[in-house]
Protein backbone atom coordinates (compact mmCIF):
# COMPACT_ATOMS: atom_id res chain seq x y z
CA UNK A 1 0.00 0.00 0.00
CA UNK A 2 1.14 3.32 -1.07
CA UNK A 3 1.98 6.19 2.09
CA UNK A 4 -0.77 8.44 2.70
CA UNK A 5 -0.54 11.81 0.92
CA UNK A 6 -1.35 14.56 2.85
CA UNK A 7 -3.19 17.49 2.47
CA UNK A 8 -2.25 21.15 2.78
CA UNK A 9 -3.61 22.48 5.95
CA UNK A 10 -6.34 24.66 4.79
CA UNK A 11 -8.49 24.28 7.74
CA UNK A 12 -9.45 27.01 10.03
CA UNK A 13 -7.16 25.85 13.43
CA UNK A 14 -5.43 28.41 14.60
CA UNK A 15 -2.41 26.39 15.00
CA UNK A 16 -1.65 23.42 12.57
CA UNK A 17 -2.27 19.93 13.87
CA UNK A 18 0.11 18.34 15.29
CA UNK A 19 0.34 15.27 13.05
CA UNK A 20 -0.02 15.99 8.97
CA UNK A 21 -3.62 15.10 7.82
CA UNK A 22 -3.86 12.98 5.28
CA UNK A 23 -6.03 13.48 2.72
CA UNK A 24 -7.92 9.96 2.27
CA UNK A 25 -8.27 7.15 5.31
CA UNK A 26 -9.10 3.63 4.66
CA UNK A 27 -11.83 2.38 6.59
CA UNK A 28 -10.64 -1.51 5.72
CA UNK A 29 -10.74 -4.77 7.02
CA UNK A 30 -7.27 -4.56 7.63
CA UNK A 31 -7.93 -1.73 10.09
CA UNK A 32 -10.76 -3.29 11.69
CA UNK A 33 -8.82 -6.52 12.00
CA UNK A 34 -5.93 -4.25 13.63
CA UNK A 35 -8.56 -2.57 16.23
CA UNK A 36 -10.21 -5.39 17.33
CA UNK A 37 -6.76 -7.10 18.68
CA UNK A 38 -5.93 -3.85 20.03
CA UNK A 39 -9.35 -3.60 22.10
CA UNK A 40 -8.71 -7.28 22.99
CA UNK A 41 -5.74 -6.22 24.86
CA UNK A 42 -6.68 -3.20 26.46
CA UNK A 43 -7.52 -3.56 30.14
CA UNK A 44 -10.46 -1.08 28.93
CA UNK A 45 -12.01 -4.02 26.56
CA UNK A 46 -12.01 -1.73 24.01
CA UNK A 47 -9.94 1.26 21.66
CA UNK A 48 -10.89 4.11 19.60
CA UNK A 49 -9.26 5.47 15.95
CA UNK A 50 -9.46 8.92 15.54
CA UNK A 51 -10.39 10.09 12.14
CA UNK A 52 -10.51 13.51 13.83
CA UNK A 53 -7.94 15.88 14.61
CA UNK A 54 -8.95 16.79 18.42
CA UNK A 55 -9.45 20.53 17.64
CA UNK A 56 -12.27 19.39 15.25
CA UNK A 57 -15.52 21.13 15.44
CA UNK A 58 -16.69 17.32 14.39
CA UNK A 59 -15.50 14.12 16.03
CA UNK A 60 -15.21 11.31 13.75
CA UNK A 61 -13.68 7.83 15.27
CA UNK A 62 -13.83 4.11 15.42
CA UNK A 63 -14.59 2.49 18.56
CA UNK A 64 -13.78 -1.26 18.99
CA UNK A 65 -15.20 -2.63 21.28
CA UNK A 66 -14.77 -6.60 22.78
CA UNK A 67 -17.79 -8.61 25.15
CA UNK A 68 -17.01 -7.10 29.00
CA UNK A 69 -15.80 -3.76 28.26
CA UNK A 70 -18.07 -0.94 30.50
CA UNK A 71 -19.36 2.25 29.36
CA UNK A 72 -20.91 3.90 32.32
CA UNK A 73 -23.99 5.66 31.42
CA UNK A 74 -23.82 9.39 30.57
CA UNK A 75 -25.07 11.77 28.20
CA UNK A 76 -23.83 14.46 26.10
CA UNK A 77 -24.69 18.38 25.89
CA UNK A 78 -22.45 21.26 24.15
CA UNK A 79 -23.34 24.23 23.66
CA UNK A 80 -25.93 25.34 20.90
CA UNK A 81 -29.47 23.22 20.52
CA UNK A 82 -29.05 20.21 18.80
CA UNK A 83 -25.15 19.80 18.89
CA UNK A 84 -24.83 17.31 21.92
CA UNK A 85 -26.30 13.94 19.38
CA UNK A 86 -24.28 10.96 19.09
CA UNK A 87 -24.70 8.64 15.90
CA UNK A 88 -23.53 5.13 15.95
CA UNK A 89 -23.12 2.75 12.90
CA UNK A 90 -21.97 -0.79 13.39
CA UNK A 91 -19.40 -1.79 10.80
CA UNK A 92 -18.80 -5.29 12.21
CA UNK A 93 -20.19 -7.88 14.84
CA UNK A 94 -23.47 -6.30 17.12
CA UNK A 95 -23.42 -3.46 19.69
CA UNK A 96 -26.52 -2.98 22.20
CA UNK A 97 -27.41 0.43 22.72
CA UNK A 98 -29.47 1.23 26.11
CA UNK A 99 -31.12 4.35 26.60
CA UNK A 100 -31.69 5.25 30.19
CA UNK A 101 -34.00 7.50 32.27
CA UNK A 102 -32.20 10.30 34.88
CA UNK A 103 -33.18 7.29 37.37
CA UNK A 104 -31.06 4.72 35.08
CA UNK A 105 -33.71 3.27 34.14
CA UNK A 106 -33.92 1.37 31.13
CA UNK A 107 -36.40 2.72 28.50
CA UNK A 108 -35.46 1.87 24.83
CA UNK A 109 -33.26 -1.27 23.73
CA UNK A 110 -31.35 -1.45 20.71
CA UNK A 111 -29.60 -3.99 19.04
CA UNK A 112 -27.21 -2.74 16.05
CA UNK A 113 -25.60 -5.31 14.30
CA UNK A 114 -23.45 -5.03 10.96
CA UNK A 115 -25.40 -7.96 9.52
CA UNK A 116 -28.66 -6.89 10.54
CA UNK A 117 -31.73 -4.69 9.79
CA UNK A 118 -30.50 -2.27 12.37
CA UNK A 119 -27.06 -0.80 11.59
CA UNK A 120 -26.86 2.38 13.12
CA UNK A 121 -28.65 4.93 14.77
CA UNK A 122 -28.48 8.63 15.62
CA UNK A 123 -29.49 9.73 19.55
CA UNK A 124 -30.58 13.27 20.05
CA UNK A 125 -28.34 15.42 22.40
CA UNK A 126 -29.27 15.12 26.77
CA UNK A 127 -30.24 11.29 26.17
CA UNK A 128 -28.50 8.62 29.36
CA UNK A 129 -27.03 5.86 27.00
CA UNK A 130 -24.79 2.92 27.61
CA UNK A 131 -23.31 0.54 25.34
CA UNK A 132 -22.83 -3.33 25.16
CA UNK A 133 -20.73 -5.00 22.95
CA UNK A 134 -22.84 -8.25 22.11
CA UNK A 135 -20.09 -10.05 19.66
CA UNK A 136 -16.22 -10.40 20.40
CA UNK A 137 -14.46 -7.44 17.54
CA UNK A 138 -17.81 -5.45 17.45
CA UNK A 139 -16.33 -2.03 15.63
CA UNK A 140 -18.50 1.27 15.27
CA UNK A 141 -18.08 4.47 13.57
CA UNK A 142 -19.25 7.15 16.23
CA UNK A 143 -19.87 10.83 15.16
CA UNK A 144 -20.63 13.64 17.07
CA UNK A 145 -19.91 17.21 17.86
CA UNK A 146 -16.15 18.87 18.92
CA UNK A 147 -13.97 19.50 19.65
CA UNK A 148 -13.45 16.73 22.21
CA UNK A 149 -13.42 17.89 25.99
CA UNK A 150 -12.28 15.75 28.16
CA UNK A 151 -12.98 17.74 31.19
CA UNK A 152 -17.05 18.00 30.15
CA UNK A 153 -17.54 15.46 27.18
CA UNK A 154 -19.34 13.54 29.56
CA UNK A 155 -22.71 13.91 32.27
CA UNK A 156 -22.44 10.60 34.00
CA UNK A 157 -25.25 9.05 35.81
CA UNK A 158 -23.40 8.49 38.87
CA UNK A 159 -25.39 6.32 40.72
CA UNK A 160 -23.54 3.80 38.12
CA UNK A 161 -20.70 2.02 39.37
CA UNK A 162 -17.30 3.45 38.19
CA UNK A 163 -14.99 1.91 35.48
CA UNK A 164 -12.87 -0.48 36.70
CA UNK A 165 -14.22 -1.78 39.46
CA UNK A 166 -15.88 -4.99 40.55
CA UNK A 167 -19.51 -3.62 40.43
CA UNK A 168 -19.03 -2.53 37.22
CA UNK A 169 -17.95 -6.06 36.05
CA UNK A 170 -21.84 -7.07 37.31
CA UNK A 171 -23.30 -4.11 35.56
CA UNK A 172 -22.32 -4.95 31.84
CA UNK A 173 -23.20 -8.69 32.48
CA UNK A 174 -26.29 -7.69 33.56
CA UNK A 175 -26.99 -5.55 31.03
CA UNK A 176 -25.80 -7.91 28.25
CA UNK A 177 -27.92 -10.54 29.46
CA UNK A 178 -30.83 -8.48 28.33
CA UNK A 179 -30.09 -8.85 25.37
CA UNK A 180 -29.14 -12.74 25.60
CA UNK A 181 -32.82 -13.21 26.96
CA UNK A 182 -33.96 -10.97 23.20
CA UNK A 183 -31.69 -13.45 21.57
CA UNK A 184 -33.63 -16.63 23.50
CA UNK A 185 -37.02 -15.60 22.70
CA UNK A 186 -36.51 -15.23 19.29
CA UNK A 187 -35.35 -18.61 18.96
Amino acid sequence: MPPPVVCPEDSPHPEPPATPRPCLQRIDQALLDQLSAQASQAPRRRRNHNLHQLPDRVQRFLNGLQPGTYVRPHRHRRDGDGSGFECFVVLQGAIGLLVLDASGDVIQRERLEASGPLKGIELAEGQFHTLVALSPDAVMFELKQGPYQPASDKDFLLQFPAEGTPEAVLQEQAWRRLFEADDEAED
